[in-house]
C-alpha cells in the first residue's frame, strides 16, 4: 500500500528524535503498522539546521501552514508547544481533514475540550500518548489496557526535573537552591524551571490523566498545584527517619459520596499536584533521577505501576510514533489492517525462531563452597578463562567449617561478564568435578536492564 505521508510541525529535541527513531525503525513500523510512514514533509523556523537533520529527501519550509495545506500530507505532528500558535496550527490541520499526533501537554489540558470536539465532528484523530511522561505507555494504558475497570486512584511522579531535584536532596543532605543550580548545570532543568518546580507541568499532565480516567473534560484551571520550591533538606531528612520519602505527585481520585455537602460526603474528582509523603516501602517511592513512575488503581486489575522516561529524544519519539501507528491502523480503511491480535499484521510475522536457552547469552552470578586450601581460586578462574568467561568480580567469604580436623570452607563468589548459557552449563559440570568444590554450585542469572 502507498505509504501515509506525515507533515512534522518542529523539529527540536523531540522531532529530531522521531524522524531518526522512525528512519531506523521503519521496516519494523511499516510490518506493526501494516504500510509505510513517511515524513515527507517538515516546518521549522531554522531551515538550516532542519534541512541538516532530515537530508535531501524531505521537503522543508519555514512556514507551517505549507504542510497543513499540502493535500498529499494524512497526519500532521505538531511539536511545536505551547498554548498560542500551536493551537491555532492543530486547529487549522483537523479543519484541513488531518489527523494530529501531539506531545503538547500544555495545549490538551488548557484547549484539549475544544480541540477533541473539533476532531470529532471532523472525523479526524487527535493522538497524544507522548503528552504525559514521555516514553510511558500511560495513555494507551488508562483508555484501552484498563478499560473494563472503574478507575477509582491515579497518582504519578510525572516530573523529571522535580524527582531529580528530590532526589539528590535525600540522598545528600543539600537544600534546594543548591541541587536546582546543579540541575540546570547537568541539563535536568531548564533556565527557567519555573513550570517544572512550581508543578505546573505535572498538572498539566494529571490534568489530561483524570479526563482519560473518569470521563471529565480537561479542567487544567481547576487543579490544585504545588511546587517544590519550598522543601528543605530537613524536612526531607526526618521524613526518611519516620519510614517515608517526599515525592512530587499528581494525583487524580474519584472520591464517592452521597450528593450532601457535608465533610467527605461530596461525590468527586481530586485533581491535585504538590509533594506529598509516601512509605519508602512503596515502590513508586524508590524512583529515583529523572524517572518517571505512574500508579493506577482499578476497581479489577488492583494496582498497577507504569515506569520509565518521562523525557528526552527518542523516549518522547517512541510515544509519538506509536500514535502515528496508530492513527495509521484506523486511518486504512481496510479492515484487515485494523489493530491486530498479535500487534504485527498476520501476514508479516517473522520466521525468527525462539532460542533454546542453551544459546542464550547472559551474565551470571556464582556461588562455590569450597575447601581452603591453596590453589582453588587460580584452579577455579582457570577453568572459566579456559572457556573465554571473563570475570566482572571475585569475593571470598569466610564459610562455616565442613568436619575433619580443622578443616574449614570458604565461599567464592564470581561474577561474570556475558557467556553463553551453554559453555557455562559445561564449565559448571567441570568446576562441580573438582574435589575442592564441596557442595553443589549456586548460579544465578544477571541481568543488568539498563
Amino acid at each position: 500500500m502507498k505509504p501515509i505521508q506525515v507533515g512534522l510541525l518542529g523539529i527540536g529535541t523531540v522531532g529530531s528524535g522521531t524522524f531518526e527513531v522512525l528512519k531506523r525503525n521503519q521496516e519494523e513500523i511499516r510490518r506493526r503498522a501494516g504500510r509505510g510512514i513517511e515524513i515527507t514533509m517538515v516546518a521549522d523556523l531554522d531551515t538550516a539546521r532542519a534541512k541538516s537533520i532530515v537530508g535531501d529527501g524531505v521537503r522543508v519550509v519555514g512556514d507551517a501552514r505549507e504542510v497543513i495545506a499540502n493535500p498529499d500530507i494524512d497526519i500532521v505532528i505538531e511539536l511545536i508547544g505551547g498554548y498560542g500558535v500551536a493551537k491555532a496550527l492543530v486547529m487549522e490541520a483537523i479543519s484541513a481533514g488531518k489527523h494530529v499526533v501531539t506531545a503538547n501537554k500544555a495545549l490538551l489540558a488548557v484547549h484539549g475540550t475544544e480541540i477533541f470536539a473539533a476532531a470529532s465532528q471532523r472525523g479526524v484523530m487527535v493522538a497524544f500518548e507522548a503528552a504525559v511522561a514521555g516514553g510511558i505507555p500511560i495513555i494507551k494504558a488508562l483508555r484501552e489496557g484498563l478499560t473494563a475497570n472503574s478507575i477509582q486512584w491515579i497518582a504519578g511522579i510525572i516530573n523529571g526535573t522535580t524527582n531529580f531535584i528530590l532526589s539528590e536532596m535525600r540522598s545528600k543532605g543539600l537544600d534546594f537552591d543548591v541541587v536546582l543550580k546543579e540541575a540546570q548545570r547537568l541539563g535536568y532543568a531548564e533556565a527557567d524551571p519555573t513550570f517544572d518546580i512550581e508543578g505546573v507541568d505535572a498538572a498539566h499532565k494529571a490534568t489530561i490523566m483524570s479526563a482519560i480516567a473518569f470521563g471529565i473534560p480537561v479542567q487544567f484551571n481547576k487543579a490544585h498545584v504545588e511546587g517544590i520550591t519550598r522543601l528543605s533538606a530537613i524536612d526531607i531528612r526526618y521524613a526518611e527517619q519516620l519510614g517515608y520519602r517526599i515525592k512530587l505527585l499528581g494525583i487524580a481520585k474519584r472520591r464517592p459520596g452521597n450528593g450532601k455537602a457535608t465533610a467527605g460526603a461530596v461525590a468527586g474528582i481530586e485533581l491535585r499536584v504538590h509533594p506529598s509523603l509516601v512509605p519508602a516501602k512503596r515502590l513508586i517511592a524508590n524512583v529515583e533521577g529523572a524517572m518517571n513512575a505512574v500508579v493506577v488503581q482499578g476497581d479489577a486489575v488492583g494496582t498497577t505501576l507504569y515506569y520509565g522516561k518521562g523525557a528526552g529524544s527518542e523516549p518522547t519519539a517512541s510515544a509519538v510514533i506509536a500514535d502515528l501507528v496508530d492513527v495509521t491502523r484506523l486511518h486504512t480503511a481496510d479492515p484487515h489492517h485494523r489493530v491486530p491480535h498479535l500487534a504485527f499484521q498476520p501476514d508479516a510475522m517473522s520466521d525468527l525462531p525462539v532460542l533454546p536457552m542453551s544459546e542464550v547469552v547472559t551474565s551470571y552470578y556464582l556461588r562455590l563452597r569450597v575447601a581452603d586450601e591453596a590453589g582453588v581460586l587460580a584452579q577455579v578462574t582457570g577453568l572459566l578463562a579456559g572457556r573465554g568467561i571473563s570475570i566482572d568480580a571475585v569475593l571470598q567469604r569466610e564459610a562455616d567449617e565442613v568436619g575433619g580436623e580443622g578443616a574449614t570452607s570458604t565461599d567464592l563468589i564470581i561474577l561474570t561478564h556475558d557467556t553463553r548459557e551453554g559453555t557455562m552449563d559445561e564449565v559448571l559440570a567441570q568446576l562441580q568435578a573438582l574435589p575442592s568444590v564441596l557442595t553443589p554450585i549456586v548460579r544465578i542469572r544477571k541481568e543488568e536492564l539498563n
